[in-house]
């Protein structure tokens, strides 16, 4: 700007001043807040625009990828295949009693399918460990080899508690959950599940399972004294491996292993180191039985 007469002196440099001084603040501010001035309501409707769509994704759920189609139609014929495995065994269970009139010694009736379809499970191991099914390998690992166990390792193992009356205790429970559990993740699949199959899996547990450890800890139990007797699968020495077992302890540690270990012996640290999974797994189904079946539960009552 150039000074002219008829402009006062003192007035023109005064002007001057404020002009470089709003000169120098401007240019002395931040890239980012020259560039919030230019863009001035562009800026605000930006913003406004991302917090609409930060909102909209926080409202919309995220979908959980399940299996693909050929991993879901697998799934299907397995747990047919397990549903209709464990009706073969109760019928030849009824079967076997309408013709004897007794439970005394049922197992031999449905023995072979038995150990077939309790090893077949095995598969859920697998099933849980290449990501088919979203289960922990861990946990699903121990409920498995835990019957396996028992159903080769004791009760096929040890001839003399085939008779004993445990036995059926834990293979009427096993069957009756396994006919729900698999008919429940057969249903599941189909994305048709009759509330019945739901009402069934969540309720059920709760006789069935206590039921069912009461058969496999009196099982063991009753396999012990053939166990000591006759040493089976346990090593002694001296041997060239330098190692020893004794079964008949591992029995008794795997009984300890059902039982809370605030029960038995809460003074010793040595329980402490062992696996109390079972009460854990029966209180987990007890809560999700009032996460699943407690909102209709609830909307019954005020029918």
């Amino acid at each position: 700007m150039v000074f002219n007469g008829h402009e006062p002196l003192t007035s023109f440099i005064m002007r001057r001043l404020w002009e470089f001084q709003t000169f120098t603040l401007r240019k002395a501010q931040p890239p980012s807040c020259r560039t919030r001035e230019r863009l001035g309501v562009g800026v605000m409707s930006a913003a406004a625009q991302g917090t609409s769509k930060a909102a909209h994704s926080d409202v919309a759920p995220k979908r959980k990828k399940g299996p693909g189609a050929l991993a879901t139609a697998y799934l299907v014929i397995y747990n047919v295949v397990m549903t209709a495995g464990w009706l073969v065994i109760a019928v030849g269970l009824v079967r076997a009693y309408l013709a004897r009139g007794s439970y005394h010694g049922l197992y031999y009736s449905i023995e072979k399918p038995l150990k077939f379809f309790q090893t077949g499970a095995l598969l859920e191991i697998l099933h849980c460990a290449v990501g088919i099914v979203p289960s922990s390998v861990v946990l699903t690992g121990f409920q498995v080899m835990s019957r396996v166990f028992l159903t080769w390792a004791v009760t096929h193992s040890v001839r003399e508690v085939q008779s004993e009356d445990s036995v059926l205790l834990f293979v009427t429970a096993w069957t009756v959950t396994e006919i729900i559990r698999y008919s429940f993740y057969t249903f599941s699949l189909l994305n048709h599940l009759p509330y019945l199959i739901k009402w069934a899996r969540y309720t059920f547990f709760i006789v069935l399972y206590p039921m069912g450890v009461s058969g496999e800890l009196l099982t063991i139990y009753a396999a012990l004294p053939y166990v000591q007797k006759t040493g089976l699968y346990s090593v002694t020495l001296p041997n060239k491996y330098n190692f020893s077992f004794d079964y008949y302890s591992f029995l008794i540690l795997v009984m300890i292993s059902y039982i809370p270990h605030s029960l038995i012996f809460p003074a010793l640290a040595i329980t402490t180191s062992l696996p109390s999974v079972f009460p854990q797994l029966y209180f987990h189904m007890i809560r999700q039985r009032k996460k699943v079946l407690g909102h209709t539960d609830d909307y019954s009552k005020v029918e």
